[in-house]
């Protein structure tokens, strides 16, 4: 899905452009913003010793750097659907092991109906089907809604996007224990922020936060 050439263990994608992902080598241990590698294992960042996050924590195997920008861009705005099984699949991989243990659910960002029906599928939730079949974890796409068709986070100034968020997700029904949130990118952390929130009021115990790609707060 890169260069061409045939894809490698049962990914569409050669060896050589796989060890071209940029993997994250340090990071916050609770944000996963990408850190210097000479920090401790275990370190958090600054914003999360002063402003812990709603989520418990969040794991993130890429930095939002070339080639993946490209491939995360190309799926989402392109319809490429494919690159979802590969993307979610390497996420599947990586996560293995790197849990303390796995949420009762898994819990895609949701769309708004209508940004639903402009763009013809959520890109979080193609991620989250490989993701929910090689750790075997229902995939729950009915307990969370979008309540406000918010513009998009990336067309906002910073200042801007804590608020476009506020109030627009909701919960039809109680939950209990762990959840884990699933996103393509985060970058200022608002939209998993809101959500997570919604989802500890909506009852459950502890909400992961597990994206393909992290970026740099802006």
């Amino acid at each position: 899905m890169l260069c061409g050439e045939r894809g490698a263990s049962g990914l569409d994608l050669c060896h050589a452009c796989r060890l071209d992902l940029p993997i994250i080598e340090a990071a916050c241990a609770r944000c996963a913003i990408p850190l210097p590698v000479a920090h401790q294992h275990g370190s958090l960042c600054g914003q999360c010793q002063t402003e812990p996050p709603a989520f418990t924590h969040c794991l993130a195997p890429f930095a939002y750097h070339a080639p993946l920008d490209h491939l995360l861009k190309d799926l989402k705005f392109n319809r490429r659907l494919v690159l979802a099984r590969t993307l979610g699949g390497l996420m599947a991989q990586w996560l293995e092991g790197r849990t303390d243990g796995l949420p009762e659910r898994i819990i895609p960002v949701p769309l708004h109906p209508a940004r639903l029906r402009e763009r013809g599928f959520n890109q979080s939730l193609e991620l989250a089907r490989p993701i929910a079949r090689r750790l075997k974890l229902p995939l729950d796409t009915h307990s969370c809604r979008r309540l406000r068709n918010t513009p998009p986070q990336a067309e906002l100034p910073a200042e801007q996007r804590h608020n476009n968020l506020k109030g627009a997700f909701g919960v039809r029904q109680k939950l209990a224990g762990r959840v884990a949130i699933i996103d393509d990118v985060m970058t200022t952390g608002y939209t998993v922020q809101e959500l997570a929130r919604t989802l500890r009021d909506a009852g459950a115990a502890q909400v992961d936060v597990w994206v393909c790609a992290r970026a740099g707060r802006i």
